[in-house]
C-alpha cells in the first residue's frame, strides 16, 4: 500500500496526455501557496510607521507606505518699531507667506477669520501701516477674474461690523457666510486658516487685518502641497459653512465625511529630506467635532503631560476661569496640568504671556500664583514673563501693539493654534490647531525643523528687552497689567 504522498507525487505522471483530476487540484493548491509566500513577502517589505502611528498613502498615488511631500514653513509678523539683536530665529514675514498663497492659488481658497479689517477706513484710522492690507484685500478681490472660486466665513458676532470688505469681495463674487455662533453655542469663531486649492493651508494666530501685518505679533504656519492635511482641514471648514446656512442646527452626531482619519492616536507621517513629521489637526468646541477629531484641549493637556523635559508657552492672554459667561466660572483644567508637570515630573515651565493697553488686570493674581510655585530648592521651575510690545507714536490705533502669539513647544512636540487659554476657547468657541512631532539630525534641528525653530522663536523673545519677569514689573504705560497692585510680602 503506497503512502498518500507517494499517490499524489504519481498523480502528476501523465496519464495519455491529460493530467488527472488529482492533477489539477495538487496545482490549484501549489499556486495558493506562491501566492501566499508573494503576500507574506509584501507584507514584510511594507514600510513600517513609528510604534503608535500610521503611514497614510499619498492622496493622489493609492498603495502603502507612501510618504506625503508636505513642506512645513514658520511665518510671523513682528510690529513696526520691535527690534532685535542680530542672529536671531524669524519665520517668514505673515505678509509675504500669505501674498505667495494668493499667487498659488489655482481653483479654490477657502479662509476662515474671526472678521476681516484689511484697511484703515474700517476703523477709522488714517495710516500708511495699512498698505500690506489693502495689497491683500487687493489680491482677493482679483482672484475670481482668474476663475479661482474664494468662499469666505466669519462670525456672528464680530468686533468690526462695519467693515467694508466682505461688501467689496462680495461684488467681486466672493462667497461670504457668517456663523451665527452666538445662536449656535454662545461663542464666536475664532478660528483663523486658509486652505489653498486643497493642498496648501496656512494656520495661525493672525486674522484678516492690517493690524496683522504691521502692528500686532503673529505667528502661524504654513504647510505647501499636503492634501492629506488640506482636505482634513476641508472638512473643518465645511463644518463652518454648513453651520452658515439660515437657521441651521447643529446635529447630534456629525455625518461620516466630517470624521476623520488624522488625529492623535494616528498623524499623518511626513518625510522630508533629514526631518520626519506626525502632524494632526486639532478642533473646538467639542459640539463642532465628530468624535474621531482630537479637541484642542486634549491636545495642549496630552502635550504638558508627555513633556520630560520642558514647556514653552507664549499665549496672548491666560485665564484659568471662563471669561464671556456669566457668572465667570474657575476652570483650572489647564492650570492643573501645568502645575502638576512642573511638581510631579520636574518639568521646565516658562510662561510668555502678552501685555498691551487693552491687557485685562485681573489675569495678574492668576499668573502671580503659578509663579509662586517656583522653587529651585525644591526642583519646581515655572517661570512667567509679560511681553511688553513698545506703543511709541502708534496709540491712535486701537487693539495693536500686541502679542497676539498662541503656541506652546516641548521637547517632544509644537503646537500651533488659534485660541487663547481660557475656559470659553474650548468649550464654546471655534478654534483650531496644527499640532507637530518632528525628529531630525541635531545638525539641521535649529534651522530647517520647525519644532526647533519654533523654540528658536520663544528663546529669541523670552530673553529679548520686550520680556519682564513678573517678579521685576514696575510702572509700564504699555501695559495695563502693570498698575495691578502687587501682594504685601508675608512676615
Amino acid at each position: 500500500m503506497t503512502s498518500s504522498y507517494e499517490s499524489l507525487h504519481d498523480s502528476y505522471v501523465p496519464n495519455k496526455g491529460r493530467p488527472t483530476s488529482c492533477v489539477m487540484i495538487v496545482v490549484a493548491l501549489g499556486c495558493l501557496t506562491v501566492l501566499g509566500v508573494l503576500l507574506a513577502i509584501a507584507v514584510l517589505e511594507r514600510p513600517k510607521a513609528p510604534e503608535g502611528h500610521e503611514i497614510l498613502p499619498q492622496d493622489s498615488e493609492p498603495g502603502w507606505g507612501n510618504y506625503n511631500q508636505c513642506s512645513i514653513v514658520l511665518v510671523e509678523s513682528i510690529p513696526q518699531y520691535v527690534t532685535y539683536k542680530d542672529n536671531v530665529t524669524f519665520g517668514i514675514p505673515l505678509e509675504n507667506a500669505w501674498k505667495t498663497l494668493i499667487s498659488l492659488a489655482k481653483e479654490q481658497v477657502d479662509v476662515a477669520s474671526f472678521y476681516w479689517t484689511l484697511t484703515g477706513e474700517d476703523i477709522n484710522v488714517n495710516s500708511s501701516s495699512d498698505r500690506p492690507g489693502r495689497e491683500i484685500l487687493e489680491q482677493f478681490e482679483a482672484l475670481p477674474s482668474r476663475n479661482v472660486s474664494v468662499r469666505v466665513v466669519t462670525s456672528i458676532p464680530s468686533v468690526t461690523e462695519n467693515s467694508t470688505d466682505l461688501k467689496i469681495l462680495k461684488q467681486k463674487g466672493v462667497q461670504v457666510r457668517k456663523v451665527n455662533f452666538g445662536r449656535l453655542t454662545k461663542g464666536v469663531l475664532h478660528s483663523k486658516f486658509w486652505i489653498v486649492d486643497r493642498k496648501h493651508v496656512f494656520i495661525g494666530s493672525a486674522n484678516m487685518d492690517w493690524r496683522a501685518l504691521t502692528q500686532v505679533k503673529e505667528l502661524g504656519v504654513i504647510v505647501y502641497n499636503c492634501s492629506s492635511l488640506a482636505k482634513d482641514l476641508q472638512k473643518i471648514f465645511k463644518s463652518y459653512w454648513v453651520m452658515g446656512e439660515p437657521n441651521s442646527s447643529l446635529p447630534q452626531r456629525w455625518p461620516s465625511e466630517y470624521e476623520t482619519a488624522i488625529n492623535k492616536h494616528h498623524p499623518l507621517v511626513v518625510k522630508a529630506d533629514n526631518i520626519s513629521s506626525r502632524l494632526y489637526l486639532t478642533g473646538s468646541p467639542p459640539s463642532f467635532c465628530p468624535p474621531s477629531r482630537t479637541q484642542d484641549l486634549e491636545a495642549i493637556l496630552s502635550m504638558i503631560s508627555g513633556a520630560h523635559h520642558y514647556v514653552d508657552v507664549a499665549v496672548m492672554e491666560y485665564f484659568p476661569t471662563t471669561r464671556f459667561g456669566r457668572p465667570r466660572r474657575y476652570w483650572p483644567v489647564i492650570d492643573d496640568a501645568i502645575r502638576t508637570a512642573a511638581f510631579e515630573q520636574k518639568v521646565k515651565i516658562r510662561m510668555l504671556i502678552s501685555c498691551g493697553l487693552d491687557s485685562d488686570p485681573s489675569m495678574m493674581p492668576f499668573l502671580q500664583s503659578l509663579a509662586s510655585m517656583d522653587s529651585p530648592e525644591h526642583h519646581i521651575s515655572v517661570q512667567i514673563k509679560l511681553y511688553i510690545v513698545p506703543v511709541g507714536n502708534q496709540s491712535n490705533i486701537p487693539y495693536s501693539r500686541v502679542n497676539h502669539n498662541k503656541y506652546m513647544v516641548t521637547d517632544k512636540a509644537a503646537y500651533i493654534g488659534t485660541s487663547n487659554w481660557a475656559g470659553d476657547y474650548f468649550s464654546t468657541t471655534a478654534g483650531v490647531a496644527l499640532v507637530i512631532s518632528q525628529h531630525s539630525p541635531p545638525s539641521v534641528w535649529e534651522t530647517e525643523a520647525l519644532q526647533g525653530q519654533l523654540r528658536g522663536v520663544f528663546e529669541r523673545d523670552w530673553h529679548s528687552q520686550f520680556a519682564v519677569d513678573l517678579a521685576h514689573l514696575g510702572y509700564d504705560p504699555d501695559c495695563a497689567m502693570s498698575t495691578w497692585q502687587q501682594p504685601l510680602t508675608s512676615v
